[in-house]
């Protein structure tokens, strides 16, 4: 693993679970870890739910916009996570894949949302423990 490792975080629609964890993992690793999310079939905005859940945390990713998921963005990577996406992530040999099973928040109330916001932090912070093992130390 490089001295700063590289995470992409993939859903379907790039506007929730995997910004969730972006924001999640830019806000407890700082610039410690480059983080990147992308979707196989993006929308237009990020989940509004998925915004107001984070903003509960003192976490902005208001003005994250949804990104198609590009074979570049996976083979530039370390760690690829992906979140329901299916068939539809690329497989490139040598990178390291966890799929984190996590509901999808798509239609559901910032009530509904909380409990996966949360479940999300929960991996975020393994991983990182993982990736920083002399942070998580510390």
């Amino acid at each position: 693993m490089p001295d700063k490792p590289s995470v992409l975080f993939v859903c379907v629609h790039n506007a929730g679970r995997s910004q969730m964890a972006a924001g999640w993992l830019t806000h407890l690793a700082g610039d410690a870890v480059e983080v990147r999310s992308a979707g196989s079939a993006p929308k237009d905005a990020v989940n509004p739910a998925a915004v107001a859940a984070m903003a509960e945390v003192g976490i902005d990713i208001s003005q994250q916009t949804p990104k198609v998921l590009t074979p570049e963005a996976v083979q530039s990577s370390d760690v690829v996570i992906t979140m329901g996406c299916g068939d539809a992530c690329p497989f490139h040999p040598g990178k390291r894949y966890l799929d984190w099973q996590l509901e999808d928040p798509a239609g559901k109330g910032v009530e509904a949302v909380r409990p996966i916001r949360d479940e999300i932090r929960g991996h975020v912070e393994r991983l990182l423990a993982e990736l920083l093992p002399a942070r998580a130390d510390a």
